[in-house]
C-alpha cells in the first residue's frame, strides 16, 4: 500500500472516531446526570428537579441516537480499511467488542424505552431503576472499549501464534498496565465536558434574562460539578502521565518536546511553546522552564527521562502535532479550573446569579470539554504512532491494501455524510437547549383533542416550529 492511501485511511478513521467519541462522551455523563436529577427528585418531591429531568432527557435521547449510528460505521472500517488488523488482533479486539455489545448494550436497549416514554406509564422506583440501569450501561460501555483501546497501548496477557494474537490470560488483557488509568481520565472528562455544556445552556438563558429556578439549579449542579472533577481530572491527568513515561517514553519525549538529555544536573526543563521540527531534531522558538519537566514527570529537581533522539526515527511519532494538541488540552483544563474557581468565589459572596461575567465566561467554556476530549485522544493515537499495536505491530502493516484513490472517495462521502447528518443533530439540540426547561410541565393539561396543536410523545417533537422560536427570540429582545 503507497504512503498517501495509508495516510488517508488514517485520517477517515481518525475523522469518524472524531465524531463518535463526542457523542458517547456526552451520553455517558447526561446519563448520571439525569439519576442524579431523578433521585434528587424523589428524595425532596422538588419539582425543579423532575422539570430539569424532562428537559434534559429529549437532548440525551437525541444524543443517544447520534453516538450509536456514528459506533456503527467504527466495527465496519476495522473489516474494510484495517483487515489485517482484524485478522492478527481479532481475537483480543473481537471478544472484547462483543463483550460490549452482550453488557452494555443489551442493558441499555432493554431500558432505555421504560426510561424515555414510562415516566407516567410505570411505578417511580421502576422508572429510577431504569434510568440508572441506562447510566450504568453506558460506564460499562465505555469500559469495554477502553479495555480494548487500552491494550493496543499497553498489551499484555497475550501470545502470537502462527502469526495471530492468542489471549492467554484474559485479566491480564483486560486490567493491562494502561487500562486503570484510562478509564478515569476518560469517565472524568465525560461528566466535565456534561458539566461544562449544561453550566454553558444555563449561563445563556441567564444572559437572556430568562432567569428561573430550574436555570438557577442547572448552574449551581454544574458549577459544583466542575469544582470537583476538573482538579481531579489534573491529578488522574498526573498519574496516567508517568503510566506513559513507563509503557510509551516515545510518546512522551514527543509531548514535552525532549529531544535530550544534557548533564545530569541541568534536568529537563519544561518548554512551554514552541515548534518541534522532525528533520533538524530541535524545537524553534522554545519558551522553557528549567527543571520543571523533571519535576513533573520524574518528581525530582534533575531527574532525566528518554529523549527522540534515542529512538530510531521511523519509531518517532509526529512531535510537532502531539506536542500541540497535549497543550491545547492542557491549556483548557486550567481554563476550566479557573471557571470552577470563580463561581465558587462568586457563590460565596453571593454573586453566583448575578455576575453576568461569570455566565459569560461559562458560556464560552462550553464546548470546551468536548474540544479537550478531542485533543487528549489526538494526542493519545498519533502519539501511539508507528505502532497500532505498540511495539507488536506497526500501522502500515495494519491497513488493507486499497489505492488511494478508493480511500479519498470514501472519505470525501463520510465528510459530506457526517456534517449534514450530524449537523443537523447537533443544531435540533441547540434548538432543545434554547428552548429551555419548562416549569410544571408535568401538571400541565395535556396538549391535543380537536383543533388543539398535538405533540407526539417524541423526543424528536419537542424542539419548537419555527414561528414558536422566532416569536420566543421577539419576546426575548423585547
Amino acid at each position: 500500500m503507497d504512503v498517501d492511501a495509508l495516510l488517508l485511511a488514517r485520517i477517515q478513521f481518525g475523522f469518524t472516531i472524531s465524531f463518535h467519541i463526542l457523542f458517547p462522551a456526552i451520553t455517558i455523563g447526561l446519563a448520571s446526570y439525569l439519576a442524579v436529577l431523578e433521585a434528587c427528585w424523589l428524595k425532596t418531591q422538588n419539582t425543579v428537579y423532575r422539570d430539569l429531568y424532562q428537559f434534559w432527557i429529549r437532548i440525551f435521547a437525541v444524543n443517544f441516537g447520534m453516538g450509536v449510528v456514528s459506533g456503527l460505521v467504527m466495527a465496519y472500517q476495522f473489516g474494510t480499511n484495517w483487515s489485517y488488523f482484524s485478522d492478527f488482533a481479532g481475537g483480543v479486539t473481537g471478544p472484547l467488542l462483543a463483550y460490549e455489545v452482550l453488557t452494555a448494550f443489551f442493558l441499555e436497549a432493554g431500558f432505555l424505552g421504560v426510561m424515555l416514554f414510562g415516566w407516567s406509564r410505570v411505578g417511580p422506583g421502576l422508572h429510577f431503576l431504569s434510568t440508572i440501569m441506562v447510566a450504568l450501561g453506558t460506564l460499562i460501555s465505555a469500559t469495554w472499549i477502553l479495555a480494548s483501546n487500552s491494550w493496543m497501548h499497553t498489551p499484555a496477557g497475550y501470545e502470537i501464534i502462527n502469526g495471530r494474537v492468542v489471549p492467554v490470560d484474559w485479566l491480564a488483557v483486560i486490567f493491562n498496565p494502561s487500562f486503570p488509568y484510562r478509564l478515569a481520565h476518560m469517565g472524568v472528562a465525560a461528566f466535565l465536558a456534561t458539566a461544562l455544556m449544561v453550566g454553558a445552556s444555563a449561563s445563556w438563558h441567564l444572559l437572556r434574562n430568562n432567569d428561573n429556578q430550574a436555570i438557577r439549579k442547572m448552574l449551581s449542579m454544574a458549577m459544583w460539578m466542575i469544582l470537583v472533577v476538573a482538579p481531579l481530572q489534573a491529578v488522574i491527568g498526573d498519574f496516567h502521565g508517568l503510566n506513559t513515561l513507563k509503557h510509551q517514553p516515545a510518546k512522551i519525549a514527543a509531548i514535552e518536546g525532549h529531544w535530550e538529555n544534557g548533564p545530569s544536573e541541568e534536568g529537563v526543563p519544561l518548554t512551554l511553546f514552541g515548534w518541534p521540527d522532525m528533520e533538524q531534531e530541535k524545537n524553534h522558538f522554545a519558551v522553557e522552564v528549567p527543571h520543571l519537566g523533571s519535576l513533573i514527570l520524574t518528581h525530582s529537581w534533575t531527574g532525566q527521562f528518554a529523549g527522540l533522539k534515542e529512538f530510531a526515527k521511523n519509531d518517532r511519532p509526529n512531535a510537532l502535532v502531539v506536542f500541540w494538541t497535549f497543550r491545547i488540552m492542557v491549556g483548557l483544563g486550567i481554563l476550566m479550573i479557573a471557571l470552577a474557581l470563580w463561581a465558587f468565589a462568586a457563590r460565596m459572596r453571593g454573586r453566583l446569579y448575578q455576575s453576568r461575567a461569570l455566565w459569560r465566561y461559562s458560556l464560552y467554556m462550553g464546548s470546551s470539554g468536548l474540544v479537550a476530549i478531542l485533543a487528549g485522544w489526538f494526542t493519545t493515537e498519533i502519539g501511539r504512532q508507528p505502532w497500532i499495536v505498540y511495539n507488536v505491530m506497526r500501522t502500515a502493516d495494519a491497513v488493507t491494501p486499497h489505492g488511494a484513490l478508493e480511500v479519498g472517495i470514501t472519505l470525501a462521502l463520510f465528510v459530506v455524510v457526517y456534517f449534514v447528518l450530524f449537523g443537523a443533530g447537533t443544531l435540533y439540540i441547540l434548538a432543545l437547549i434554547r428552548k429551555g426547561p419548562v416549569l410544571n410541565a408535568m401538571e400541565a393539561p395535556p396538549e391535543g383533542g380537536p383543533g388543539e396543536h398535538n405533540t407526539p410523545s417524541r423526543p424528536m417533537s419537542a424542539a419548537p416550529d419555527a414561528d414558536e422560536s422566532r416569536a420566543q427570540v421577539s419576546m426575548n429582545r423585547g
